[in-house]
């Protein structure tokens, strides 16, 4: 005979399993990092400058004014790049990769263990 576990016990399984999950090395490394991407005034300005950028992108390709479309997104390019090279920013770049395998993993071993269990 095997256990039906109702909605509200799998909710409060799934709450559990996220509160340990929140407390793993992977997540308060990404979370640090995150802070750290929120203190930086110097990645905060280049973040909406980029995204002012866009915007403008946007508007230009929508008027098909090409030229300065092609401009901007150079622009775009330009400061991504010294976005990027900034070492926090690279830190939390490999910290979402780390959380995003971690989660995944999570994900494939729950449903692995639920179809296992529906055979």
């Amino acid at each position: 005979m095997t256990y039906q576990y109702s909605k509200e016990e799998i909710l409060a399984k799934a709450s559990d399993l996220a509160g340990k999950l929140s407390n793993s090395d992977q997540i308060r490394f990404y979370k640090q990092a995150e802070s750290k991407i929120s203190a930086n005034q110097k990645v905060q300005r280049l973040v909406e400058q980029i995204k002012k950028y866009q915007k403008e992108s946007v508007n230009l390709q929508h008027f098909g004014k090409a030229e300065a479309y092609h401009q901007n997104e150079a622009m775009i390019d330009k400061l991504q790049a010294e976005l990027d090279a900034i070492p926090v920013v690279q830190e939390f770049k490999q910290s979402q990769e780390d959380v995003n395998d971690f989660l995944q993993l999570m994900a494939k071993l729950v449903s692995s263990r639920v179809m296992d269990n529906k055979q």
